[in-house]
């Protein structure tokens, strides 16, 4: 099972099927999760007639699958963040990156430059 929705690398297409696949299993497994447990809860309770066991169970899968898709849209939404925070902080650590190694190959320049023409000076 993958984790993460990575970009895939270049060259190679993304592939959507499998995305939507495993999308689909991990629903149905957590739908039969929240099923059995309601079924577990129900049978704790022999006095429920089958109809409100029935009523119990399908309001514990709804309520449960209700819970579970906001948890997973509120962690969707706060990934997004994190990704516009750190491809930020990316891009000034970059930039900083590239400034300072300017800076340093300039000094090296300089310093090449002031050696060369401090033996010509002293060659004469």
């Amino acid at each position: 099972m993958r984790r993460g929705r990575r970009e895939p690398p270049a060259g190679e297409p993304r592939n959507a099927l499998a995305d939507e696949t495993e999308g689909y299993l991990l629903a149905h497994a957590h739908r039969h999760q929240a099923q059995h447990e309601a079924e577990d809860l129900c049978a704790r309770m022999p006095w429920l007639t089958t109809a409100q066991a029935e009523e119990l169970t399908g309001h514990y899968v709804r309520r449960r699958l209700d819970v579970t898709r906001q948890l997973i849209l509120g962690t969707v939404r706060r990934a997004g963040e994190l990704r516009l925070e750190y491809e930020g902080r990316y891009a000034e650590l970059r930039s900083t990156l590239l400034r300072r190694h300017a800076a340093g190959a300039c000094a090296v320049l300089a310093c090449a430059a002031g050696v060369g023409a401090l033996a010509g000076v002293l060659a004469r």
